[in-house]
């Protein structure tokens, strides 16, 4: 048999060898060479999506605050429900990643997100219409003018009485909207996008680096991430063109608001943006279905060309009919595996200080995505539509070219594991260092009276409930929870215009111009009819110092980029090949569970306790806030994100010389993890391929019969 084989194969040879050279590789190559890519293609769609309804998400935090009247600390609790989702699965799908089919468990993954991108949505659909908190004053269709102040007695009170009449009434349906909870909807929505989104990194990560080259891995992976963060960038752009829309669009007559998306009563269309969500995650989740259960790997398919058609046929057969049940494994032998995994993994210290460095950056980012828009409108007097616009269009792109390059560096330069941390800490530490200009960035709190400044335009730093009322407003009989802001002449803002002791007005809607202010004083005039107008006063200072915070926030982001991908490989090549799913599972799930789930919760309720004035519900209760105390959440916020960035350089610098200790050229632990993870530059060709493909003993052994 073998002697009438080898005259064939050496018959058929020379004809492949010196006419078919060229387009026998490409037959047989092909095929498994564009798997490999249309995985790459549907991963990094698959990352598109995630990121689109995550950023949407994030972009939505103020608008979802305002339109069920909660803190930021509920919201940071809702944020977080995502987090609690992936740490419901996270271990399991990372433990069993590499005896599972990876790229079913990713299109599984991605139809749940879509189910809960859809779940987050209904309460639009089941709460009433959205009536904002506003002075209650009766307009008719003449011009009459109406008073806020000494007319606004025989308004108010019959509404306070009839705040108290439905508390009482339990049929009126008052404290059932008064309580809101169908946030619950968007919480438990937001669980289980988590839960669909678990796989998606560990799994497909894992499966593009065990079958594609070495040299390859570093860009193909870094080319995903940058590529999956096009989504959050037009989430955000989608976030900013809802958010500038009226939350009952196409209901509500928009010319009879009074207020403005600069106003913080104003709530955006939130839920429109999740429809296309749900459909985009729904699309994701197509192409995995289709994928096998392992690939060849990336190189290794010319080991073909040695063999004939027919051997190699029989040999594909018959690996396609094994090869899914090799890495078969009872669930009770995981079960009793899994604690001496975990040991071994942790026990590697240069994985345990980059997994506490996580940590810390899971914390400072989330930290950072969930409330960056809500900083940029009270500190910089920006409108939150604008401000997730920016985030959109300037920053996100800028952090997108920063992974890419930081992949691209990685494959140029041929970097190791001691030059990745050489860059990632150098960069890290240069952008905490431009971090801490963040701070110069000051502005001036917002001049309420009563509340920040006197009603004479004296500035305090705080003021009693007994101090809204002046002598100016005393006979007005003004409500002191309500707000329905004023600015006056004088460039204080009254939380109503009853509070300016306003006598009459003119205009209706967003035009209505209040005069006859007793309470608003222009220095230099003693009397006169001074006017009000709708609305916040503009702080003018605030706004001239917004385009230099977004230049140095947009320098930050790239310089962190530079060293996210040099970072994120040194777990790769810190640990052993067979525990690379698992220790991706491990990162994202302690990440998650000491970062990304605690960081909104008490960046919220630090945040809560800078609130200068808080709204009222309908139906009486406490609401969102409407005015902070700008320096103090700007040094909580900034405070916090510097502390943790602080904390990171340190451990940046532990792990960059742990690896210089470990993997120094002369040490022999460096020589036998590279020849453990390339062996066949050694010769060690079966080692390299049992461990990533699947048909390599079947293959080595027609080679040698061949020869």
């Amino acid at each position: 048999m073998e002697t009438r084989m080898i005259p064939d194969q050496s018959k058929d040879s020379p004809p492949f060898l010196d006419r078919s050279i060229g387009p026998l590789p490409v037959k047989i190559m092909y095929p498994y060479f564009s798997k490999l890519k249309i995985f790459l293609g549907a991963l990094a769609f698959s990352f598109f999506a995630k990121g689109f309804s995550g950023s949407y998400m994030k972009s939505m935090s103020s608008q979802i605050e305002r339109r069920f009247e909660i803190s930021s600390s509920v919201v940071g609790i809702i944020d977080g429900s995502f987090e609690i989702g992936n740490l419901m699965v996270m271990v399991l799908v990372s433990y069993l990643g590499s005896k599972v089919h990876r790229p079913k468990v990713i299109a599984a993954g991605c139809l749940i997100m879509s189910f809960g991108t859809f779940l987050s949505l209904m309460p639009h659909f089941l709460m009433g219409r959205y009536n904002y908190e506003r002075i209650p004053l009766t307009e008719d269709n003449s011009s009459t003018s109406l008073s806020a102040c000494s007319l606004a007695l025989p308004l108010h009170r019959p509404t306070l009485d009839a705040i108290e009449m439905t508390r009482e009434l339990k049929n009126s349906g008052c404290e059932k909207a008064a309580s809101s909870y169908l946030w619950i909807f968007v919480l438990m929505g937001n669980l289980l996008r988590g839960i669909g989104e678990a796989p998606i990194m560990p799994l497909g990560v894992s499966y593009v680096d065990d079958f594609a080259k070495e040299e390859n891995s570093a860009f193909y992976i870094g080319t995903i991430r940058s590529s999956g963060m096009v989504g959050p960038t037009l989430g955000f752009l989608l976030g900013s063109f809802c958010a500038n829309l009226w939350v009952d669009v196409g209901v509500v007559d928009l010319e009879s608001l009074t207020i403005n998306p600069k106003d913080a009563r104003w709530v955006g269309a939130w839920w429109l943006g999740l429809v296309i969500c749900g459909a985009v995650s729904f699309l994701a989740s197509l192409p995995f279905w289709f994928f096998p259960y392992s690939l060849p790997k990336e190189g290794e398919e010319r080991n073909l060309k040695k063999l004939s058609e027919s051997s190699v046929t029989i040999q594909e057969d018959h690996c396609k009919i094994e090869s899914p049940n090799q890495p078969q494994l009872k669930f009770s032998e995981a079960v009793k595996d899994f604690l001496p995994t975990l040991k071994k993994l942790l026990g590697n210290p240069v994985f345990l200080v980059y997994l506490s460095l996580t940590i810390l950056q899971y914390n400072s980012m989330v930290g950072l995505l969930t409330f960056e828009t809500k900083f940029m409108e009270q500190q910089f007097n920006v409108s939150v539509s604008r401000a997730i616009f920016l985030i959109g269009v300037i920053l996100l792109p800028i952090t997108i070219l920063g992974m890419f390059l930081g992949g691209f560096i990685i494959k140029k330069f041929k970097l190791h594991i001691t030059g990745m941390a050489k860059f990632g800490c150098a960069t890290f530490i240069a952008a905490y260092l431009l971090n801490l200009l963040y701070f110069t960035c000051d502005c001036e709190v917002l001049q309420v009276a009563g509340l920040t400044v006197s009603y004479s335009g004296v500035k305090q730093s705080s003021f009693p409930k007994n101090n809204l009322i002046a002598s100016c407003n005393s006979d007005c009989s003004c409500v002191l929870n309500q707000w329905d802001p004023v600015c006056g002449d004088n460039g204080i803002t009254y939380m109503t215009a009853c509070f300016a002791g306003c006598k009459s007005s003119i205009g209706t809607g967003k035009n209505m111009v209040f005069h006859n202010c007793s309470c608003v004083q222009v220095e230099g005039l003693e009397s006169g009819n001074f006017s009000a107008v709708l609305g916040q006063c503009q702080r003018e200072s605030c706004t001239k110092t917004f385009p230099y915070f977004l230049a140095l926030l947009s320098t930050c982001a790239l310089i962190l980029a530079l060293g996210g991908t040099p970072t994120y490989m040194i777990m790769f090549r810190s640990v052993s090949p067979d525990l690379k799913s698992f220790a991706v599972g491990i990162d994202a799930l302690c990440g998650r569970i000491l970062g990304g789930l605690p960081a909104p919760i008490y960046f919220g309720a630090l945040i809560d306790q800078t609130c200068l004035k808080w709204g009222t519900k309908r139906c009486g209760g406490s609401g969102s806030c409407r005015v902070y105390d700008t320096k103090a959440f700007r040094n909580v916020y900034l405070g916090l994100i510097a502390g943790l960035r602080a904390g990171c350089c340190f451990l940046y610098i532990i792990l960059f010389i742990l690896i210089i200790k470990r993997f120094r050229p002369e040490s022999n632990e460096l020589i036998d993890l590279n020849s453990t993870e390339v062996p066949s530059r050694k010769g060690s060709t079966t080692v390299s391929k049992n461990e990533n493909f699947p048909c390599a003993k079947a293959l080595e052994a027609n080679e040698e019969t061949c020869m």
